[in-house]
C-alpha cells in the first residue's frame, strides 16, 4: 500500500477521533482533558504491549530505554500538543479548533524541507514534488491555513456579538490552545519525518515507533490518572458509561496513528500536509453531527483541500503505474 492510502486512512481515523473528543468533552469539567489523556494512554499502551513481539529491533530493557530517548523529542511534543488540544475543546467549537491546530502540516513540511536540504537530500526533495504534487500540496496547505484564518475571524465575530455560552468566555485567549497545539505538533511531526526517514533517520522501524509512542503515552496517562486521584480524592473510572465517547476517540486516534507512522516513513514531505488536512474531516463531521454552522468561505477551503488530496492521489497512482 502506498503512502497516499496510509495518509488517507489516517486522516479519516483522526477526523472521527476529533468528533468523539468533542463529544466526550465536558465544558464544565476542568479536568476533562486529563480524563481523555487517561483513555488515550490506556488504548495506546495496550496496543504497544500487543505489538512488542513484532518489534523490528530487539526490545530488551536497555534497547527500549535507548530507543525511547531517541524518540522522546517527537513523542513528548505530540503528547503536550494533544493534551493542550483536549483542553481547547472546552472553550471552542471543533470546527474552529481543528483547522487552527493543523496549520502545523505546512510548518512541519517546511521544516523537513530545510532539514533534508541541509542534509544533502535536495535531489530527493525535487523527486517528491513533481508538478501535480506541488499543485496538490499548495491547495491542501492553502486550504488548511485559509480555513484557520476563516475560523479565527468567525470566532471573533461571534465573540463581538457577546454570546453567553461558556466556550466564548475566554474570548481570544481561548485561541492560544490551538495555536500552542500547532507549535508543538509542528515540532513533533518534523521530528517524526526525520526520525523515520530511511536515509537520514535514526534507524527506528514503524512498529518500533508505534510501540515507543504508545508506551510513552501510557506513562502520561498513568500520571494523569494519579493526578486526578490526588486532586479529586476518588478513583477515576474510565470505563464508566459516561466516558464511552472518550474511549471511542482513543481507539480512532490509535487507528490513525498506525497508518500515520507508515505514511510518514514512506514519504514524509507529502504525507505531513495531507495528514494535517484531517481537520477537513473534523469540520464536515462537526457540521453533520454537532450541528456546527459552516459558511461559504469554509466550504471553499474544504473544496480546495479535497481537490488537493485528489491531485496527490492521481500523482501517486501515476507513479505506481
Amino acid at each position: 500500500m502506498s503512502w497516499f492510502f496510509f495518509a488517507l486512512i489516517c486522516l479519516l481515523g483522526w477526523g472521527f477521533a476529533d468528533l468523539f473528543y468533542k463529544k466526550g468533552t465536558d465544558e464544565s469539567d476542568r479536568y476533562s482533558h486529563l480524563r481523555v489523556a487517561v483513555w488515550v494512554g490506556l488504548v495506546m499502551g495496550v496496543c504497544a504491549f500487543a505489538l512488542l513481539p513484532l518489534a523490528e529491533t530487539p526490545m530488551s530493557l536497555s534497547a527500549l530505554i535507548s530507543n525511547a530517548v531517541k524518540y522522546s523529542p517527537a513523542s513528548l511534543c505530540y503528547i503536550i500538543s494533544m493534551v493542550i488540544g483536549y483542553a481547547g475543546l472546552r472553550y471552542l467549537e471543533l470546527s474552529i479548533v481543528s483547522p487552527v491546530q493543523n496549520a502545523s502540516g505546512a510548518l512541519s513540511t517546511l521544516s523537513m524541507i530545510i532539514f533534508f536540504a541541509a542534509a544533502g537530500q535536495a535531489a530527493r526533495i525535487a523527486e517528491s514534488f513533481d508538478a501535480i504534487n506541488i499543485v496538490g500540496t499548495v491547495l491542501i496547505v492553502a486550504g488548511v491555513v485559509a480555513l484557520a484564518f476563516v475560523e479565527q475571524r468567525l470566532s471573533r465575530e461571534e465573540q463581538e456579538l457577546e454570546l453567553s455560552e461558556r466556550k466564548y468566555r475566554f474570548g481570544a485567549l481561548a485561541l492560544l490552545f490551538p495555536i500552542l497545539y500547532c507549535i508543538f505538533d509542528t515540532i513533533g511531526t518534523a521530528a517524526d519525518g526525520i526520525i523515520l526517514d530511511e536515509e537520514v533517520g535514526l534507524g527506528l522501524g514503524e512498529i518500533d515507533v508505534i510501540i515507543l509512542y504508545g508506551l510513552t503515552f501510557l506513562l502520561a496517562g498513568i500520571v494523569a490518572w494519579v493526578f486526578l486521584l490526588i486532586k479529586e480524592k476518588r478513583v477515576y473510572n474510565p470505563f464508566a458509561r459516561s466516558e464511552r465517547s472518550k474511549g471511542i476517540a482513543a481507539c480512532c486516534e490509535e487507528f490513525g496513528q498506525v497508518f500515520y507512522v507508515y505514511a510518514m516513513a514512506k514519504n514524509p514531505l507529502l504525507a505531513a500536509p495531507m495528514v494535517a488536512s484531517y481537520c477537513i474531516v473534523s469540520v464536515i463531521l462537526s457540521h453533520i453531527f454537532l450541528k456546527e454552522r459552516l459558511k461559504t468561505p469554509q466550504y471553499a477551503c474544504v473544496a480546495a483541500v479535497i481537490v488537493g488530496i485528489v491531485l496527490l492521489g492521481i500523482s501517486d497512482g501515476l507513479a505506481e503505474a
